[in-house]
């Protein structure tokens, strides 16, 4: 039964012109979470991402460790995470986040925005979560036998995708959202009764080195 790991991004670029880049430490961190990948043992891994640049160069980086230079990525735009600055921007009533806000304070607000459309009617919530579960399903379905999945996405998705695996309130996503660790592993078994959560944010390889456990 293939086992699918659910990598969260390498720290991405807050605060600058173009947030979805992996900054040096995001670089980093990605290949810790590909070396603790190969120590697991990980069987012949088939690749994915979603359309996102800080995805997909995060899975490029974890294949790097398994001596792959250039991943056959399985592409889903499904895996993206949603859209929190414009999710913030609209609930505070401007155009765009100001680059002086610091991560703290964006979180504050993020978690207030993120409230709110799951309890928004317009059904946005409820795509997106569907959205998640259907990915990953049809990416456990294109994995051979013998082999195993790892997936880049991010923090959103796993919150996502936990909450709807462990049957809990969607509301929980919202925590699991915030305590995720950047480079974080999420593994999920795939097996004849369906998808079942094994671990949830593993992030004991970036414990420990210095600059290295972030969450944006």
């Amino acid at each position: 039964m293939p086992v699918i790991h659910l990598v969260r991004h390498g720290q991405a670029s807050f605060g600058s012109a173009d947030y979805d880049v992996l900054s040096p430490t995001g670089q980093q961190q990605a290949a810790l979470a590909g070396r603790e990948l190969v120590r697991r043992g990980v069987r012949t891994p088939i690749f994915g991402s979603g359309t996102l640049a800080r995805q997909r160069d995060t899975a490029a980086v974890v294949a790097s460790e398994f001596g792959i230079a250039a991943p056959e990525l399985i592409v889903d735009s499904r895996w993206d995470e949603f859209d929190a600055h414009a999710l913030v921007a609209k609930s505070l009533g401007i155009p765009e986040i100001p680059h002086e806000m610091t991560s703290a304070e964006f979180q504050v607000h993020l978690d207030k925005a993120f409230i709110a459309w799951i309890n928004d009617s317009d059904g946005n919530w409820a795509e997106f979560s569907d959205g998640v579960i259907g990915a990953l399903a049809d990416f456990a379905a294109q994995v051979p036998k013998g082999s195993d999945g790892i997936v880049a996405t991010s923090a959103g998705v796993t919150g996502a995708l936990v909450a709807r695996l462990l049957l809990t309130e969607p509301e929980i996503a919202i925590t699991l959202n915030k305590v995720s660790i950047n480079a974080s592993i999420t593994t999920v078994l795939s097996g004849a009764s369906g998808l079942t959560l094994l671990t949830f944010n593993d992030h004991s390889h970036v414990i420990g080195r210095e600059g290295m456990l972030t969450t944006r």
